[in-house]
């Protein structure tokens, strides 16, 4: 099964609001629990990004790193 962008988005929701149902593509899936839902967010999350389809974290040994510039202009 090929996982969409737009399951992963709306998994991410679901966890963000504490809900444990989800609606994509016209079909809503209830989770029985949060552990169900999160294992479902990093399956599909690291599906896509194995597909390619998702870049993949970049990653240090302290967690995800990122950069920021500032500029006075």
């Amino acid at each position: 099964m090929a996982f969409t962008l737009k399951q992963l988005s709306a998994l991410e929701a679901a966890i963000g609001s504490g809900e444990l149902s989800i609606e994509y593509d016209g079909k809503k899936v209830t989770y029985r629990n949060m552990a169900d839902l999160t294992q479902a967010y990093n399956m599909v999350r690291n599906q896509l990004t194995a597909s390619g389809a998702l870049a993949a974290p970049a990653m240090s040994n302290r967690g995800p790193a990122a950069l920021t510039v500032f500029s006075r202009d």
